[in-house]
């Protein structure tokens, strides 16, 4: 049996990216102000630690999208207090087909990313971005 996985992403600003991600592919982003409100009401979690987003209580130091039907991976993105200064260990591949790259890489950018570079040098034609914090993905 396959272990599910969830990617996570270090971030500043946690809220930003995941609206970018949920946008990107085309995931929801998550609501936990339920679970915020039980546990501010049960004294569990300080008030400093929830922020504002879009009219409702969210966690200040992480926020997360998924996939509507369930079939990819979650995507969790948590503050670090540090920004990020190299290449990514570990990147998302955006396979969206060759017909597709250019309007998808239009897109991406419309949403904040920005393009790094291309390569084909070991198959198919490959455009880099960098999501608005500059992590690095790839569009193929």
């Amino acid at each position: 049996m396959a272990i599910p996985v969830q990617v996570v992403i270090d971030a500043s600003d946690p809220h930003l990216l995941a609206r970018f991600w949920a946008a990107a592919l085309g995931y929801e982003v998550e609501d936990h102000s339920a679970i915020i409100e039980g546990l501010l009401a049960a004294g569990q979690l300080p008030p400093e630690a929830v922020v504002q987003v879009e009219s409702r209580n969210a966690f200040a130091d992480v926020a997360a999208c998924s996939d509507p039907d369930g079939a990819g991976p979650r995507v969790l993105i948590q503050a670090v207090p540090e920004a990020k200064s190299v290449k990514n260990r570990v990147h998302l591949d955006l396979h969206v087909g060759a017909d597709h790259i250019s309007a998808e890489v239009e897109r991406l950018i419309g949403l904040g990313a920005t393009q790094a570079w291309t390569s084909s040098d070991r198959g198919p034609y490959t455009v880099t971005m960098r999501d608005p914090e500059g992590n690095e993905f790839c569009v193929a």
